[in-house]
This record gives C-alpha cells, sequence and structure tokens, in this order.
C-alpha cells in the first residue's frame, strides 16, 4: 500500500532552468547550475524506476506499506529516505536509490566510483549515507513521536534493514576481496528476491510471534509519514544570485521611504484646524474648533480620537482618522 507519494520536484527544475539565464549568472554559475539541473533529474530517474518495482510487487498488499521521499529532522540531524518500506513483522526497509547509469565500481576498501561519459570519479559512500539515515530514523521512531505497537504490555521495536537500489541497466563492479554491507547494495529489480530470501532465512518461530494487523501498520506507517518535512531550496541564494523578492524588498523600502518623505512633509504644512488645536492643549487662546471628522470616510469624530490622530503625526500626517480608518491608513503604510 502506497502511503506517501514522493514530492513534485518540476519547481525547483522550473526554477534552476530560469537561473540559467539569469543576468549575473557567470559561465562558471551556469555550470553549476547545470550540473544541479543534472543531478536531479538523475536522482528521479533512479527513484522512479524503484518505486515502479515497489508498485507492481508491493503496491496494491496490505502486508506492506511503502512510504516514498521522507524527509526527517530530529535534534539538528536530517535524513532525506528516498524509499521506506514497513511490513507486518515491523521491519523498516531503507532504501537508498542511485541510478548511476554508466555503473558504478567498488573496490576492497569499500570505496565507490561512479561513471559519467566513461570517466570514473569518486562518489560518497550510498551504504554509510544509508546508515546515517536510518540511525536518525531509529532515533526519531524510538523518542515517543510516533505510537509502536504493543503485544503483553511491551513496546515492539521496529527491525531496521538497509538497501542500496542502482539501476538495472547499469553495471556494478565488485571487488574480489569480500567487503562488509556490499549485500544490500542491489538492483532494482532484485527487491523482491533479496526481501524473500532474508524472510525465507528468518526463525520461523520469531517471525510468526511479531506478525502485527494490517491496520496497525498502516496507522504506524501513516504517523511516520506525517513527520515529514520538505524542504525549500533558496536556489537564487544557493548560487549567489540575487532574487525578484529582495528586488521587489528594495522597491518596498524605497516606497517606505516615499511615503515617510510625504508624511514629514504634511506634518510641516499643518492646518489651520490643528494649529488650533495645538493653541488650545497649550491653555492658549484660540479661535473655535471646527467639526470634528474623519478625513476618509467622513463620520464624526471625538476629541480624544482627533487628539490621538495628531499626537501620533508621523503615522497619520496630520490628518484625522476615525478608529476603524486609523488602521486602513496603517496597513497602507507597512506595505
Amino acid at each position: 500500500m502506497i502511503i506517501k507519494q514522493p514530492d513534485d520536484r518540476s519547481g525547483d527544475l522550473l526554477i534552476l532552468q530560469s537561473l540559467l539565464d539569469h543576468p549575473k549568472a557567470d559561465a562558471a554559475t551556469r555550470k553549476r547550475i547545470t550540473e544541479e539541473i543534472r543531478n536531479i533529474k538523475a536522482g528521479l530517474r533512479g527513484e522512479e524506476e524503484a518505486a515502479y518495482e515497489m508498485q507492481v510487487q508491493y503496491g496494491q498488499s496490505k502486508n506492506w506499506m511503502i512510504i516514498h521521499d521522507l524527509r526527517i529532522e530530529h535534534e539538528g540531524l536530517v535524513a532525506q529516505i528516498d524509499h521506506l518500506l514497513i511490513n507486518r513483522v515491523l521491519e523498516f526497509w531503507v532504501c537508498e536509490s542511485k541510478h548511476f547509469s554508466e555503473g558504478i565500481a567498488i573496490n576492497e576498501h569499500g570505496e565507490f566510483s561512479a561513471f559519467y561519459r566513461s570517466k570514473p570519479s569518486g562518489v560518497p559512500s550510498p551504504i554509510a549515507q544509508n546508515l546515517r539515515h536510518i540511525l536518525v530514523l531509529k532515533r526519531l521512531v524510538t523518542s515517543g513521536v510516533v505510537n509502536l505497537p504493543t503485544r503483553l504490555g511491551m513496546t515492539l521495536k521496529p527491525d531496521y534493514r538497509s538497501l542500496v537500489l542502482v539501476s538495472k541497466r547499469a553495471r556494478i563492479s565488485r571487488p574480489a576481496t569480500p567487503v562488509d554491507g556490499l549485500e544490500c547494495v542491489i538492483k532494482n529489480d532484485q527487491l523482491m528476491q533479496t526481501i524473500d530470501k532474508r524472510m525465507d532465512e528468518a526463525n520461523p518461530l520469531t517471525f510468526l510471534s511479531r506478525v502485527l494487523a494490517s491496520d496497525t501498520i498502516e496507522v504506524l506507517a501513516r504517523e511516520v509519514a506525517a513527520l515529514h518535512k520538505p524542504l525549500s531550496m533558496d536556489w537564487h541564494a544557493k548560487f549567489g544570485l540575487p532574487s525578484p523578492q529582495s528586488s521587489s524588498m528594495s522597491e518596498r523600502a524605497q516606497v517606505q521611504q516615499a511615503v515617510k518623505a510625504s508624511v514629514s512633509e504634511l506634518i510641516e504644512n499643518s492646518t489651520e484646524t490643528e494649529l488650533d488645536l495645538k493653541t488650545s492643549i497649550e491653555g492658549s487662546p484660540r479661535k473655535e474648533r471646527k467639526k470634528l471628522v474623519c478625513d476618509f470616510c467622513e463620520d464624526a469624530v471625538s476629541y480624544s480620537v482627533a487628539k490621538f490622530c495628531w499626537f501620533n503625526k508621523p503615522r497619520f500626517g496630520g490628518k484625522i482618522y476615525c478608529m476603524d480608518c486609523q488602521k486602513q491608513v496603517e496597513k497602507q503604510l507597512e506595505q
């Protein structure tokens, strides 16, 4: 059963594509942007291929819950899990998808190299990467943010399994010397075979004692999926390019300065009514006050409301506003 589909990355690709034409982007920056686009597209192809295999094998099964593209945070740590499969014996199969269209090579030290245009280049170990993801997931799950199932008053703990899924068309060159953990690197079309083998090797008594109801696993999977925190990337900032938002902020600041200048001019050119009010406050002789009305809606206002407006000339430009219109004027000045 599919619990969560992958997040849509089309928006990121559109922004990156537009940055290639950014007036501030030099040749080196455009090269980095092009590489970013290529990496995202390659990653999506790998994830889509793996997701298709999971859909075929387990998509309609109530014994398996599938979460695609799960990003979690815990105590300052972040894990981006490509695929998480949860079954009824509480096994968490954490899968890292890698496209590697031209294949990968692994030496006797467990070091990975990927090929691009037939040239090898070192890449981080996806095995180590996935183990870090499992560590963050394990800490988050055991922190109490999800309700783990219980049996006979005992809380059941998940059994975490790691898989690195490579494109079924990619070449995997393995070392002659056995390397710990290398057995988890498989092709996408070997997923079901690998999991079935693990099930066959499990102790039948232990296996049966951990079988949970489908509804229980589904509830747990939905709680885990709810922990997803999608990443909002500021691509302009990443490549050191000014964004339209920063430009609009600058324009807004200029408008605010112009409004302040206009308000200052209004204050300097105070009306006769304001002068009369000022002299009345200071106790000097004054003319008879004119009728006090809101400058905007023309409703009558009390003397205390008018005095408040004049005592706050920088906010209201020396004009009188009723209490409702004061709020509207302040909103306009803030924009």
